[in-house]
């Protein structure tokens, strides 16, 4: 389980109530997955890998490195548009780790695929892996994603993550800090997603709880 948790709950509890109210689902703060990186740089212009096949747009390249995997459970719909949300939503949980992973806290996928409180919320998270020397490794499973939609621009996104076999590591040492599984290894994200004016949809609200009932065995 990565131990790092959320710096910034205060600025994200903010605007939990916004997300429940819509998508139901409690919440808190304390964050899973690595930290986040380059708030700050919203106008920063992305180094642009190919463009996605499906809707054209030029995107940052998000590489991750071969021991960090995270698998994306049932994250399929029909409709197109919940179809986009989603698949912003898994790229942006790739670039937090890529950057993460990176030590780069300056990353340009960052705010191409936050904005607002959560983008707050990230800059501060990968910084504080950064500032530390330390990364992430391992395994992490996504599943049973909850799509309610606001608007043809907005959406609310809950999901769960497993991250019993994923782990915090020292970038000195290499020393994996490797704890035990227990109802904390597992984490409910409560989110939401604004499309802007290129069709990207960013994450602009996005808390956790560790241990939620919603997502434990």
């Amino acid at each position: 389980m990565k131990r790092r948790t959320l710096p910034t709950a205060a600025a994200l509890a903010t605007s939990a109530a916004l997300l429940l109210t819509a998508c139901g689902g409690g919440n808190d703060e304390s964050k899973a997955n690595g930290k986040i990186a380059g708030a700050g740089t919203g106008g920063a212009k992305p180094s642009v890998s190919p463009s996605s096949p499906a809707d054209g747009i030029a995107r940052p390249k998000v590489t991750l490195p071969t021991d960090v995997n995270n698998v994306y459970e049932s994250w399929s719909t029909s409709d197109p548009a919940e179809a986009a949300a989603l698949a912003d939503a898994k790229r942006r949980i790739d670039a937090t780790d890529a950057a993460i992973t990176s030590g780069n806290a300056d990353s340009d996928a960052i705010p191409f695929y936050y904005t607002g409180d959560a983008l707050l919320g990230a800059a501060d998270w990968i910084k504080g892996y950064t500032d530390d020397d330390y990364t992430v490794t391992g395994t992490t499973r996504y599943y049973d994603p909850r799509l309610t939609k606001y608007s043809k621009t907005s959406v609310g996104l809950i999901y769960c993550s497993d991250e019993s076999k994923a782990f915090d590591k020292n970038r000195k040492t290499d020393k994996v800090d490797k704890t035990s599984v227990t109802n904390k290894s597992y984490v409910l994200y409560n989110t939401r997603l604004d499309k802007n004016q290129k069709g990207v949809w960013q994450t602009s609200k996005l808390i956790s709880v560790r241990g939620d009932a919603k997502c434990t065995p």
